[in-house]
C-alpha cells in the first residue's frame, strides 16, 4: 500500500483518481460483457448514449457527433434501425429534415445497462458500514456540485443529474412495467 501525504491537494487527488479508474474500468468490463451479449457494438453503444444525452438529432449533427461521414453514419443507422435500437423521423414542418431518436429496442438496452450498473454498485455499496456509506454519499455530494461549478450552465444535463427527465426517463414513463429498480434508501 502507498503512503498519501493527507495535507497534500495534488497527492490526494492523485489518489482519488486511481481509485476512480480503477473502479470505472471494473463497471466497464462488465457493461463490455452484457453489450457483448446483447449484440451491440461500441460503435451502436455511442449512438445509443449520444441520443440519451442529446435527444432526437439530425443526421448531419449524429455523423458530427460520431466524427463520421453523413454516410458512414447512415450505414450505421440503418443497421440500428433494423434492429428497432434507433427509429428515423421527419420533421412535420421540413420533410428533408431527419431525426434519429431512441428506438424501443435501444431504450431496452440503455435501461438494462443501467439497471445493470445500479444493481452492481448497490451490492458494492452493501459491503460499507452506515458510517462509511455517510462518508461516500457527503463526498459524492460535494463532488456532484463540484462537476457542476466546473461545467457552467448545461441545463439538459444538470436536470438529468438532478432527478428530472432524460430521453429515456421520458419514454419510460410511458410503461409502468417498465419501470427502473428503486434506488438505494439514503442512509441518515
Amino acid at each position: 500500500m502507498r503512503t498519501i501525504d493527507r495535507g497534500s491537494s495534488p497527492d490526494l487527488i492523485a489518489a482519488i483518481l486511481a481509485e476512480v479508474k480503477g473502479s470505472l474500468r471494473e463497471l466497464r468490463c462488465g457493461t463490455t460483457e452484457r453489450m457483448i451479449r446483447l449484440g451491440v457494438s461500441m460503435t451502436q453503444m455511442h449512438v445509443l448514449w449520444l441520443l440519451e444525452h442529446h435527444g432526437d438529432v439530425p443526421m448531419s449533427r449524429l455523423a458530427e457527433l460520431l466524427d463520421v461521414s453523413v454516410s458512414n453514419s447512415t450505414g450505421l443507422i440503418d443497421r440500428m434501425e433494423e434492429h428497432g435500437r434507433v427509429e428515423r423521423v421527419r420533421v412535420p414542418d421540413d420533410r428533408r429534415l431527419v431525426l434519429v431518436r431512441l428506438g424501443p429496442e435501444g431504450i431496452r438496452v440503455l435501461r438494462e445497462l443501467e439497471d445493470s450498473h445500479h444493481v452492481r454498485l448497490q451490492r458494492a455499496l452493501a459491503h460499507l458500514d452506515p458510517a462509511r456509506l455517510c462518508g461516500v454519499l457527503e463526498a459524492f455530494t460535494d463532488f456532484h456540485s463540484a462537476i457542476e461549478a466546473d461545467l457552467g450552465p448545461h441545463a439538459h444535463v444538470h436536470a438529468a443529474l438532478a432527478g428530472g427527465s432524460s430521453p429515456i426517463d421520458t419514454i419510460a414513463s410511458d410503461d409502468p412495467a417498465a419501470s427502473p429498480a428503486a434506488p438505494a434508501p439514503v442512509v441518515q
